[in-house]
Parts: structure tokens; sequence; C-alpha cells
């Protein structure tokens, strides 16, 4: 199994900014990359970004390219989500998870809990 805790969530105001987190513990050589999910209030979960492990590789959610950037830390099995801009609709529950990436597509395997992310107007 692998274990994953977010950090980081928070309230911000319009065009603020946050460094989300996210700490991997246990079985973490059974995953080939880790990634960022949001599911705001009544809509679906979606993809934001995601990096691959040990080979260079980032995977964006189309809308969320120049605001949001991905980066990890192998040795720590942390990643990180810096939100830039930050908007009202950006308000969702963040989760973190670990799986694989392809060129245009993904599958996860494990799911943190979430942080709250909310934008002020």
């Amino acid at each position: 199994q692998v274990q994953l805790v977010e950090s980081g969530g928070g309230l911000v105001q319009t065009g603020g900014s946050l460094r989300l987190s996210c700490a991997a513990s246990g079985r973490t050589f059974s995953y080939y990359a880790m990634a960022w999910f949001r599911q705001a209030p009544g809509k679906d979960r979606e993809f934001v970004a995601g990096i691959k492990r040990r080979a260079s590789g980032t995977l964006y959610a189309d809308s969320m390219k120049g605001r949001f950037t991905i980066s990890g830390d192998i040795a720590k099995n942390t990643v990180y989500l810096q939100m830039n801009s930050l908007k009202p609709e950006d308000t969702a529950v963040y989760y973190c998870a670990a799986g694989w990436i392809g060129t245009n597509n993904y599958g996860m395997d494990y799911w943190g809990q979430g942080t709250q992310v909310t934008v002020s107007s």
C-alpha cells in the first residue's frame, strides 16, 4: 500500500498563490507518477497535473497550464503543486494521487484524503 498525505491548502484571496505538498510513504516503488486532481462542489473530480517519478515528464490539464506548476522531490517522495493567480473557480478539494501518466492519459491507484483550497473573491 501507499499512503499519501496532502498539506498546504487554505483560504486565499483572488490573485493569490498557494503551494500544496503531498508526501508518499509505504510501497513507494510501486508507482511511476504522482498527480493532483481536484473536485469542486457539485462537480466531478478532474485531473490537474501529473509528474513522472524518475523520468522527466509532466502532464497538465489544458485549463491549468500557465498558472499551475507541478514538481517533485524523488528523495523525499514528495510532489508539489504551485498555484498562482488563483481564481474563485479554483475553489475545490485537491487530491494527491499515485499511479502512472502517459503522453495524454493516466491511471491512478492510490489517493490521499484531500486538502481544501478556497479562493475568496
